[in-house]
């Protein structure tokens, strides 16, 4: 343990968080890449974030990362090389990357290839599946537990999963985080005040103003540009429309919950039930989200206060306690 330079990674479609086990610190930067003329990368991380809809016709921003997983290798490699060219890697390090559940065996192996390049060429790489980081991070005893339930909303995807008998046993990846809820929000602004907003300002309103409790009224004068005349105006927009905007999505998660639970075998659908179900994640922010969640399930929900960084300090668990280490593997030492 002493000399293994060792990195824990969570990939995530808004931003890479990395986990220096040297330094013992997290650093997290936006999942962003700027390339110039189609060719020549410009900017990365939070540099490449702050171009965003700003950009000259020659700079192009891509995300890299769609649901959780990788849509451009290439970009992914440029990303984290130039995160990881901040660290000291030392001799073959340890790179753990977490992975949704549903990763097929072809996009586990892409982790590798972004990764054995230049100064990581000889490094070893080992996959964690998320919820189970999830877990460690909200202190569930994965060896212990009856069963467990851990919803993550991210910023792309909703990952449900169900823990028992040391393993994940049931998952459900749902299409719906919170770039849709900015996307629904944009859409609703222009609908009912006829002008168009950024979607930086659709995440401002819904941090702001989202409100599932029924106790904010509050309301905010936002910039944007008129539909009809195509000139800059402002406009102000409530708590209300924020929160009847986001619940239709909101229901169709705790529907989908809900599927995933009836499908549980009952013993462990009374676990679950008698410790209550866990929620984390950088979309779970909305005020008054888990006791809607609570009413429509019908059981206690334990929100996570470290949200966005609730997986990559799963991976701090993991990768600082050499006996968890076996809870990482690699696709070729795996069976399915």
């Amino acid at each position: 343990m002493l000399f293994k330079n060792m990195f824990g990674i969570d990939l995530g479609t808004d931003s890479v968080k990395i986990y220096n086990d040297s330094k013992k610190s997290i650093s997290r930067e936006k999942t962003r890449v700027a390339i110039r003329k189609q060719e020549t990368v410009f900017a990365v991380g939070d540099e490449a974030e702050e171009m965003l809809e700003r950009t000259p016709q020659d700079i192009q921003v891509y995300t890299p990362m769609c649901g959780g997983r990788i849509s451009d290798i290439a970009l992914v490699e440029v990303l984290l090389h130039n995160l990881l060219d901040k660290a000291f890697l030392g001799y073959r390090p340890q790179l753990f990357f977490t992975v949704p559940m549903d990763t097929t065996e072809i996009e586990k192996r892409a982790y590798y290839t972004i990764a054995h390049r230049g100064r990581l060429k000889r490094c070893r790489v080992y996959l964690v599946e998320k919820p189970i980081a999830d877990a460690l991070a909200l202190g569930i005893p994965i060896s212990k537990t009856r069963g467990s339930m851990v919803i993550n909303i991210g910023a792309q995807s909703t990952e449900v999963s169900v823990i028992a008998d040391q393993r994940v046993i049931i998952s459900k990846v749902i299409p719906i985080g919170g770039n849709q809820f900015d996307a629904s929000i944009v859409a609703a602004v222009r609908r009912f005040h006829n002008f168009q907003i950024s979607y930086k300002t659709a995440n401002e309103l819904k941090l702001n103003l989202a409100d599932f409790t029924g106790k904010n009224t509050n309301k905010m004068r936002v910039m944007g540009i008129d539909a009809t005349t195509g000139l800059p105006r402002d406009g102000i927009v409530t708590s209300y429309t924020i929160t009847v905007t986001l619940q239709e999505q909101l229901h169709t998660i705790a529907e989908e919950i809900q599927n995933l639970l009836n499908r549980t075998p009952p013993q462990i659908y009374r676990a679950i039930k008698e410790e209550g179900i866990y929620l984390a994640g950088g979309s779970t922010r909305l005020a008054g989200l888990d006791r809607y969640l609570k009413d429509y399930l019908n059981c206690q929900i334990k929100q996570s206060t470290l949200y966005e960084l609730c997986t990559i300090n799963g991976l701090k668990e993991l990768v600082t306690h050499e006996q968890l280490h076996k809870l990482a593997f690699t696709p070729k030492k795996r069976k399915y």
